[in-house]
């Protein structure tokens, strides 16, 4: 599996542990994992049916690791989408924040995108992206946090770490990230900060993940 497909932090849940959600995401990670060495298993042997000649079970093979692959996705969409709900249900985090604990970093990259396009269209004027602080990654690297510099750079963001190293403060208004200037969050909001027209976790996750998986496909699953 690519390099891209790990999500940041030791546990895909950013809030107090809830074993059965936990249970839940690993299983549909798990499945996906599954689906994708299927998926390779049968394309290494439409390779090798292609080598000696026979065209037809080659096809085959290749055929029915699509299949897989296409399994592969849909259970990564499922596992992305059911870890966003859980990671930014209301009163987990503050309406100017998004959490993208589980994520892997193409789906983070797609998610945040849509979340600031969303914040500015509601009038929000900066966001914090919690993007963990890769401790429990390999040699302690941070996956999510250079994407999320990235697309702030593409979209002409001004950005800064923060204090706690696994948020990111983004300035929407393209002017400089003062982080002085601004009011500690916490993390979490009371009830009342919630309140907004549209749900913005259904909205994102309604707009950017079939996008998503169309994405990791073309990266991932390029055969014959």
């Amino acid at each position: 599996m690519s390099h891209e497909m790990q999500h940041i932090g030791s546990r895909a849940l950013n809030h107090d542990q809830n074993g059965d959600a936990e249970a839940e995401y690993d299983r549909l990670r798990g499945l996906a994992r599954q689906e994708a060495a299927k998926r390779h298993q049968c394309f290494e042997r439409s390779q090798e049916a292609y080598a000696s000649g026979d065209g037809a079970a080659a096809k085959e093979l290749s055929e029915k690791g699509k299949a897989h692959g296409r399994k592969m996705d849909e259970y990564n969409k499922q596992a992305s989408e059911f870890i966003f709900r859980e990671n930014n249900a209301d009163g987990r985090v503050a309406a100017d924040t998004i959490d993208l604990h589980g994520q892997f970093v193409e789906e983070a990259e797609e998610i945040l995108e849509e979340r600031i396009k969303y914040a500015k269209a509601h009038g929000q004027n900066h966001l914090h992206v919690i993007v963990g602080k890769g401790n429990h990654s390999p040699h302690h690297v941070q996956k999510i946090k250079p994407r999320v510099e990235k697309v702030c750079r593409e979209l002409g963001l001004q950005y800064a770490t923060e204090e706690n190293a696994g948020r990111i403060y983004v300035n929407l208004t393209g002017g400089p990230a003062d982080l002085a200037s601004q009011p500690h969050t916490g993390g979490h909001a009371p009830h009342h900060q919630q309140q907004q027209q549209e749900d913005p976790v259904e909205q994102i996750v309604e707009a950017v993940l079939p996008r998503v998986m169309r994405k990791l496909e073309k990266a991932c699953c390029v055969v014959m």
